[in-house]
């Protein structure tokens, strides 16, 4: 196992009338800001009980953060804030709403041009104000992390941060709140949640059996719920499991003393960036094509994955191997999460465009090994077509 520090400060507040807490872990004479998505969470009254759980401070709204949430949008809630001294953030949403509420907190007392921020990958953060989060699509685990991804809409540039001030001070998460998400929300969320356990599990042996059944233990837990949560969209218990199980995915438990990969989600933004996928459908469309492009570096993972996640344990190493990639590429087409690139209209165009995206963005020696050069991306990419 590698040293490591594992360190998670945020209050989870869990299950059905949560949000009526929000009176007493926001400071009475806070400031607050709520930041939220489109029209659902006026739709569905979440945003409203959340004012009404607010309703002895002074609230100001900011709605219309996108899916990727952008930098041009999001600059404009840092103007919000300092003009109106706003001094509580509070996230209403999913993670790209809880990501852009981090953004904000980091930005708003930055001295210097916030776009240094993203450039930085959050290392120039000193300061943040606090914020909260009220979870309404469990996916990304931004609920309870310190990290985020904005997207510069004018650079086509969709790049990572992380800082250890932006963990949030809480989170609420009540389970009912996703019983009006659309499928393709649902869906997308597992596969998210799913690659994230993956990109921390399947690199190589690093003696770490504690994380490593953890990591499995969630992975069996999301092949199990996720087609329940398609099917069974009112069942409370399903829907609260798989919010627990996407939190877990990226609250740093299971990454803490591992080998991390992260060279799909790299891949991912870039395809985000330029052509406009769900977060989710890039990384259903790059993993499987990049568990089979780097199948030797992580054979003795792989094997381990096949034989304890997907029950594989006849036939060849190389055929057990590939019965575990076909598993997972079948799991997310059930999930309704195509896997090609073909599947959205993209061919042989993109490559090369996408190949310099990842070189202008530093983005030229990823994975656990950080062997994954521009030409293994380009191989990987290729196979997805």
């Amino acid at each position: 196992m590698l040293n490591f520090d594992f360190y998670n400060p945020t209050l989870i507040s869990f299950g059905e009338g949560r949000i009526a807490e929000l009176d007493r872990l926001i400071p009475a004479k806070a400031r607050v800001l709520v930041l939220f998505g489109g029209d659902s969470a006026r739709r569905t009254g979440t945003l409203a009980e959340v004012q009404g759980a607010l309703a002895d401070r002074e609230v100001l709204l900011f709605g219309g953060i996108e899916p990727n949430p952008s930098y041009e949008t999001l600059i404009e809630a840092v103007a919000l804030v300092r003009r109106e001294a706003v001094d509580f953030l509070l996230a209403v949403g999913g993670g790209s709403v809880i990501d852009g509420t981090k953004f904000v907190a980091a930005a708003v007392n930055y001295a210097g041009e916030p776009w240094e921020i993203l450039q930085s990958h959050g290392s120039k953060v000193t300061q943040a104000l606090p914020f909260g989060a009220v979870l309404t699509l469990p996916a990304t685990g931004s609920e309870m992390n310190n990290g985020g991804v904005v997207t510069r809409k004018s650079e086509q540039a969709k790049l990572p941060f992380r800082n250890k001030l932006l963990f949030p001070v809480f989170s609420i998460l009540d389970p009912s709140k996703t019983f009006t998400l659309p499928e393709r929300q649902v869906a997308n969320g597992v596969v998210d949640a799913f690659v994230h356990v993956v990109e921390q599990y399947l690199t190589y042996p690093g003696d770490a059996p504690v994380q490593d059944r953890f990591a499995e233990g969630l992975l069996l837990t999301l092949i199990e719920l996720g087609p329940k949560a398609l099917s069974q969209p009112q069942d409370y218990q399903v829907r609260a499991n798989l919010m627990w199980v996407a939190t877990l995915a990226l609250n740093g438990l299971i990454g803490a003393g591992v080998p991390q990969d992260w060279a799909t989600h790299m891949i991912g933004h870039e395809i985000t960036a330029l052509y406009g996928l769900d977060h989710a459908q890039t990384l259903a469309v790059v993993l499987p094509a990049m568990l089979q492009q780097r199948r030797a570096a992580k054979h003795a993972k792989l094997l381990q994955y096949a034989e304890r996640v997907w029950g594989l344990s006849s036939g060849s190493e190389e055929q057990r191997i590939d019965a575990a990639i076909v598993r997972t590429r079948d799991f997310f087409e059930a999930l309704g999460v195509k896997t090609r690139l073909g599947d959205y209209q993209l061919g042989q165009e993109v490559v090369e465009p996408l190949i310099a995206q990842l070189e202008a963005h530093g983005m030229t020696r990823l994975g656990e090994h950080r062997d994954v050069t521009p030409a293994i991306s380009r191989q990987v990419l290729q196979a997805c077509l």
